[in-house]
């Protein structure tokens, strides 16, 4: 049914000529830019859509654009925050409580999908001596050049972190009990082999390792301890072939 005093494409008769709609300009963030598209979504008859109502929604798609604006902000925000609560706050790895996190999530991909993966397990040995000849900025600066080392030699989809003190875990994605224990030697040798240059002085870094692959059904905590046992095996075979 056509509205008295309009044209049969909505105009009134007698003003001027209406604008042709615009098209749409939606972002992909799905902001409404045009005031026709609010029109076409609103169902506002033209005849309806004074300046008053037009003005009105203008503000309010303003209001709604700030706040879209904000909450994408905020969620920027927060990721960075979140980011920055799973980094380790010395070393740049992760920290204990994001390692573990990931473990977890790790060993529900083994239970889930029968898929390989391995702990490796890392212990300082002369942490203390370092500390104690040195001094703390020493230490810290040898944690600092062993999450180096670490970090360049692991792949994308293995994960470094730190335990606590002089300790650092590596998660091998699809990496069986053989392959983790050769990563682990390997790691052990690179160490060994980029001593700590400190005020002139090279100091030798020495770590002991163990290798552990994840086993279905298991927990993190169970994961962490066994490698930790296979670890401190290995340094009590190691002081026990020094004598």
């Amino acid at each position: 049914m056509r509205v008295p005093g309009t044209t049969s494409a909505g105009g009134v008769l007698g003003s001027a000529p209406a604008r042709p709609a615009a098209r749409s300009s939606a972002t992909a963030s799905g902001a409404v830019r045009s005031i026709a598209d609010v029109q076409n979504v609103l169902g506002i008859p033209a005849n309806e859509f004074t300046p008053r109502v037009r003005d009105a929604i203008m503000k309010l798609m303003g209001e709604v654009d700030h706040l879209r604006q904000e909450l994408q902000n905020q969620r920027r925000r927060l990721n960075q925050l979140e980011a920055e609560a799973d980094q380790d706050v010395l070393v740049p790895c992760l920290n204990r409580r994001a390692f573990v996190r990931e473990m977890s999530r790790i060993l529900s991909f083994v239970e889930r999908y029968s898929l390989p993966a391995s702990l490796v397990y890392i212990d300082l040995d002369n942490f203390k001596e370092i500390n104690d000849q040195n001094g703390h900025a020493a230490g810290d600066a040898a944690l600092l050049q062993v999450c180096e080392v670490l970090k360049g030699h692991i792949r994308d989809s293995d994960l470094l972190g730190r335990l606590g003190g002089d300790e650092f875990g590596i998660i091998l994605a699809k990496a069986n009990q053989a392959e983790a224990e050769k990563k682990a030697e390997m790691m052990a040798e690179l160490i060994k082999a980029c001593p700590l240059v400190w005020n002139g002085k090279a100091i030798p870094l020495s770590y002991t390792t163990g290798a552990y692959e994840f086993r279905a059904g298991e927990n993190p905590a169970e994961a962490m301890a066994r490698a930790d046992r296979a670890m401190y095996e290995r340094k009590t075979r190691g002081r026990a072939a020094r004598g």
